[in-house]
């Protein structure tokens, strides 16, 4: 009997969040990291306990779980806060706050400027005494005065309060009986509740990657990485590489970026090493930042011993066309470069993971369940002669879910339990179909055309005004980097703590913020911490940051709505 097997990749990643150049810089002075965005720990608390419950509930279910070290530095970051009790984040901070009646101007804007940062129709709609201090702040909102001075202390608690509930995980709400208690209690939240609610967050942080690991040693779970801070590896190696898929492509002022290869090879090397020191051994396999692939830079990765990577369908669909190869079923099968003959390529199934991924929060859970498996059914059926087909879908592991009723519970209950329960689809992951006697046949792709999940290019982080700005500052800052490592002026730990800021701002989130498709309010904070992530790279240089690092590099747009969350729309070429 013909089987499919279906591999998930949940995609866990967010940038570093961290202000690394809000502290003065000197002899003994180290920035002081305080957290500008709280994505990290509300993701954790509400997507990452979840999506590890869902799988702890269905141990006949396997996946691939990716984590960017990034994220688990600051996971660990945050677990060492709620240790210490010292938060360095200021949401933890004003719920650890005993009296809130003592709140300054900036903190009570602070809080009225995150508190209500959600998707209303799912984490806020459903809980009518959180509605209430919405519409209260909506009725004020006019006055920016009365705002800020007038609404208690009592306000606050309750606000900050129910922020944190909105964001726990369903399956913790039916788990632990103190979100039960608070959430029916409603209003009139004390320091005690604040301290009890903090405590249960730091319980659910602490143990979040211990948890993962369980999974994994259980067999269930492979867990992937990325390199380390999230780069754009082929723009790195060659910004021509971004000509490939897209001949006409402004690129940056800047020629190349200096030393693009070192940089690659120490990020993935840093993966390597920290995903060995969290998880016990090196990752098997990588899932690129934004799935952005380069033969050049998958060379670099199989020489690292990478044995598989994924990527995006329209990137597969280019490198099919530019080497005039024909494959009505080129997603559903891996593929080897000659390049790089150690190392297995799967593509994303850009329809079934974009189906999830957007569609769908608005279907019941159970009719979304059954559709999904109709289509890896109708893939099967479709299968002739020797195929079992091998089905990739892959999506981020946290920012679908909060368009979900319930966080997404019911859908992932039901798609779980009817997969388990399937005689011919099973579950698995890219290593265990790799160690298999017989692993599923590859074939040879002549050429790998550059590109990423997003459309198939490389077009989200290059090619426009504002991210080639961005790109041209980074250039000159690692030139300045280069001359004065060379010079041998600074010891091992200031060149050390050089290297790890260039790092940050080598991510891919920059660049992709960068753009009047995203809403103004959030291309300003990515855009600021980026010019302070470089402005802080000249301090530790002890050189005098440029004057242009003032100058914001995007506006955004102030009718955009999105962000977060992209549909891919695949060439069909």
């Amino acid at each position: 009997m013909k089987q499919l097997d279906l591999v998930f990749l949940w995609h866990m990643h967010q940038p570093d969040y961290r202000d690394h150049g809000a502290a003065k810089v000197g002899a003994g002075d180290t920035a002081s990291g305080e957290f500008v965005l709280p994505w990290v720990y509300l993701h954790a608390m509400k997507d990452y306990v979840d999506m590890a419950a869902h799988l702890e509930r269905h141990p006949r279910i396997h996946c691939v779980v990716n984590f960017v070290p990034v994220l688990l530095d600051q996971i660990e970051d945050y677990a060492q806060q709620f240790a210490s009790r010292q938060f360095r984040d200021p949401l933890l901070r004003m719920l650890a706050t005993p009296d809130l009646e003592c709140l300054g101007v900036a903190d009570r804007k602070l809080l009225l400027a995150t508190c209500f940062r959600s998707n209303h129709t799912t984490m806020l709609a459903p809980f009518p005494q959180y509605k209430r201090l919405h519409e209260i702040y909506l009725l004020l909102a006019n006055d920016s005065e009365a705002t800020y001075c007038y609404l208690s202390g009592a306000y606050f608690s309750d606000l900050v309060t129910w922020y944190h509930l909105a964001w726990t995980g369903e399956t913790e709400r039916r788990r632990n009986p103190l979100l039960a208690k608070l959430m029916s209690q409603g209003e009139g939240y004390d320091a005690g509740d604040r301290r009890a609610l903090l405590d249960s967050i730091g319980e659910l942080i602490t143990g979040l990657v211990p948890r993962w690991r369980a999974l994994a040693e259980r067999g269930q779970v492979e867990i992937s990485s990325t390199p380390n801070t999230h780069p754009l590896s082929p723009l790195l190696l060659d910004f021509k590489a971004a000509r490939e898929s897209l001949p006409d492509a402004p690129l940056p002022f800047s020629a190349a970026y200096p030393g693009g290869r070192s940089r690659v090879i120490a990020h993935i090397d840093a993966a390597r090493i920290s995903h060995a020191r969290r998880f016990g051994a090196p990752p098997v396999g990588m899932w690129p930042a934004e799935g952005a692939v380069s033969e050049d830079f998958v060379k670099h990765l199989a020489a690292a011993d990478c044995r598989w990577i994924a990527s995006g369908e329209g990137v597969l669909n280019n490198s099919l066309a530019t080497s005039k190869v024909s494959d009505p079923r080129a997603t559903y099968h891996p593929w080897k470069l000659e390049q790089a003959p150690g190392l297995t390529l799967f593509f994303r199934d850009e329809r079934l993971s974009d189906l999830i991924g957007f569609d769908y929060a608005k279907w019941h859970g159970r009719d979304a369940a059954k559709h999904l498996l109709l289509q890896l059914e109708a893939i099967l059926d479709a299968a002739t002669g020797e195929e079992n087909p091998v089905v990739s879908i892959i999506l981020d592991g946290e920012n679908a879910w909060e368009h979900y009723p319930y966080n997404g519970f019911y859908f992932f209950e039901d798609l779980y339990g009817l997969l388990a329960e399937h005689p011919r689809i099973r579950t698995t992951t890219y290593a265990e179909l790799l160690a298999r006697p017989s692993p599923p046949a590859a074939t040879i792709l002549p050429r790998l055309t550059a590109g990423s999940w997003v459309y198939g290019t490389l077009s989200t982080w290059i090619g426009d005004e504002a991210k080639n700005r961005g790109w041209d500052l980074l250039c000159e800052a690692k030139q300045s980097c280069d001359r004065v490592l060379a010079s041998g002026r600074l010891d091992s730990a200031q060149a050390t703590a050089v290297i790890a800021q260039l790092a940050i701002c080598e991510s891919s989130d920059w660049f992709w913020w960068f753009g009047d498709y995203n809403p103004s309010t959030a291309v300003a904070s990515f855009d600021s911490l980026y010019r302070r992530n470089l402005a802080r790279l000249y301090q530790l240089l002890q050189l005098e940051p440029p004057a242009q690092l003032d100058t914001p590099i995007c506006a955004g747009s102030a009718t955009a709505t999105g962000g977060s969350m992209r549909r891919v729309t695949v060439s069909q070429n």
